[in-house]
């Protein structure tokens, strides 16, 4: 079906409320509009995550695969959000709706991409290079749109298979992090246990005064 937006306002959200699929009208701050809200600010921040990335296309070959990576789960997020924002007396035969095929494809990417990275010692601290840094940051709001499609199940039928991708995907985005950051030679930082920083940090002051000393 072809799409053609001709005029972006129509003034009709200025009172708080928007249409949903179907013609039901939502508040701005209900439930549903809150769970397809995030989830199109998750896709926007693939979006800076591919644009950190364009800048990387020619070091590795993975910065190009994560790139149609990326490119796909955002088709597949505008399509959970058309999906979130249809009640479920609007659904009609044909209608998208995600499911156990997207879920197991995103299972599968993880463990395609897990056979380059070496077992975990320790949880990863957010950050590394830019572009693990970005993913990290998707991870963060992809897990705040999974608890709101929760409390939107809460108070109406989406079905099981929103939060399970949901929930899948920000596994992915961390997994994604680690390993364009292998690929890209980028260290990767790992959370210290709290007597181990003070055993460092008294060590480091130790060495200081030492060098102090006449």
């Amino acid at each position: 079906m072809a799409i053609r937006i001709t005029r972006v306002y129509t003034r009709r959200g200025d009172r708080g409320e928007t249409d949903l699929v179907g013609g039901a009208r939502a508040r701005k701050d209900s439930p549903r509009l809150e769970a397809y809200g995030t989830v199109d600010e998750l896709n926007a921040t693939l979006g800076a995550a591919r644009a950190v990335n364009a800048a990387e296309l020619d070091r590795a070959p993975a910065c190009r695969e994560l790139d149609e990576i990326l490119r796909g789960l955002q088709n597949e997020l505008f399509d959970l959000g058309g999906e979130l924002a249809t009640p479920a007396d609007a659904f009609r035969p044909g209608m998208f709706r995600v499911g156990t095929a997207e879920v197991k494809a995103l299972e599968q990417c993880m463990d395609r991409c897990q056979k380059d990275l070496e077992p975990l010692r320790s949880f990863v601290l957010p950050g590394g290079g830019r572009v693990s840094a970005a993913l990290h940051l998707a991870r963060t709001v992809c897990r705040r749109a999974e608890r709101d499609v929760l409390r939107l199940m809460s108070v109406e039928d989406v079905g099981e298979w929103p939060l399970a991708y949901l929930n899948r995907l920000s596994d992915l985005l961390f997994v994604l992090s680690r390993w364009i950051g292998h690929h890209l030679g980028e260290k990767e930082f790992l959370w210290e246990r709290p007597l181990k920083r003070e055993a460092e940090e008294r060590a480091r002051r130790d060495r200081a005064a030492r060098r102090s000393d006449p």
